[in-house]
């Protein structure tokens, strides 16, 4: 009869895990082939500048995620804490025709996040949004103030917490009759 695999043998066979990737300093993911960056909040300007000096000068989206209840798989490194919040920015080398996206944990304790503005002038507008619509607070942005929903308006409607359908859609100019 064979011998029969003890707990020590299987100590022995399981592997050390890989070491994380980085790439501009930060921990780096290969989900599906794309490069995904994840820098802390107090790394993320630094490495967005970087990459800029390094070709991806063309910001080509800012939006936020709001993880609240969901226990999936977020492909995060094993270093990198998962929040409730997330800022995804993707990033373009034109010349070289390569894509980097960039994901920074946002704790819900303190959604705040260094503006981008410095660096993509771009990127004002999408910041607004993630503000109004999430509640994230960019620091040092030139004009954080609700751009979608009305001045007035309390919270922030794509929060997973939001109550929904408390106050009916009213379209501007919409017409009752045909």
């Amino acid at each position: 009869m064979a011998d029969t695999p003890t707990a020590e043998d299987a100590e022995v066979a399981t592997p050390a895990p890989e070491p994380t990737e980085t790439l501009f300093g930060v921990p780096m993911t290969r989900p599906l082939g794309d490069v995904v960056l994840h820098p802390n909040r107090d790394e993320y300007i630094a490495v967005v500048t970087a990459m800029r000096a390094d070709g991806y000068w063309l910001c080509l989206d800012l939006c936020a995620v709001d993880y609240l209840g969901s226990e999936t798989d977020r492909g995060l490194p094993m270093e990198i804490a998962p929040e409730r919040f997330e800022i995804v920015v993707n990033l373009m080398d034109p010349t070289a025709r390569t894509r980097v996206r960039v994901r920074v944990q946002v704790p819900e304790s303190d959604p705040s996040l260094p503006t981008l503005c410095a660096v993509h002038l771009g990127v004002e507008a999408p910041e607004r949004e993630a503000f109004d619509l999430y509640g994230l607070v960019f620091a040092d942005h030139p004009d954080m103030t609700r751009i979608l929903m009305p001045e007035d308006w309390e919270g922030h409607p794509l929060r997973r917490d939001a109550a929904v359908g408390r106050i009916p859609v009213q379209f501007k100019a919409a017409s009752n009759s045909r």
